[in-house]
C-alpha cells in the first residue's frame, strides 16, 4: 500500500505523531554514502540500511572482491529511500493502532 494512501485518513495529530516517529528513525543518504566510502568493502552501508544478510556476505567476501562495493554506489540512494518508506509505513500502522 502506498504511504500517501495510508496517511489520507489520519488526523493532524496523528500525522504529527507519524512525522515525529519517522524523524527519529529515518536513515540519511549522506551517512550511507559516507559509510560506503569508508567501509564499503566490508558492507557498512548495508548494515546501516538494515540489510544485515548482505552486510555479512560483503564482510566475508570483502565486498565481493570490490565488485559489490562498486555496484552499491549506484544503489545506495534507492535502498535508503525504500528503508525510509518502510519506516514511515510502520509508524503509520503504529499510530493507526493507537486510535
Amino acid at each position: 500500500m502506498n504511504n500517501l494512501l495510508a496517511k489520507k485518513d489520519l488526523s493532524a495529530e496523528q500525522l504529527a505523531m507519524v512525522h515525529a516517529e519517522v524523524s527519529k528513525k529515518e536513515k540519511s543518504k549522506g551517512i550511507a554514502y559516507a559509510l560506503w566510502f569508508f567501509t564499503g568493502g566490508i558492507g557498512g552501508h548495508r548494515y546501516y540500511a538494515g540489510n544485515v544478510g548482505m552486510g555479512v556476505a560483503m564482510t566475508l567476501t570483502l565486498g565481493g572482491c570490490g565488485f559489490w562495493s562498486l555496484i552499491d554506489v549506484f544503489a545506495i540512494g534507492k535502498a535508503i529511500e525504500k528503508k525510509n518508506e518502510e519506516i514511515e509505513m510502520q509508524a503509520i500502522q503504529t499510530v493507526k493502532g493507537l486510535f
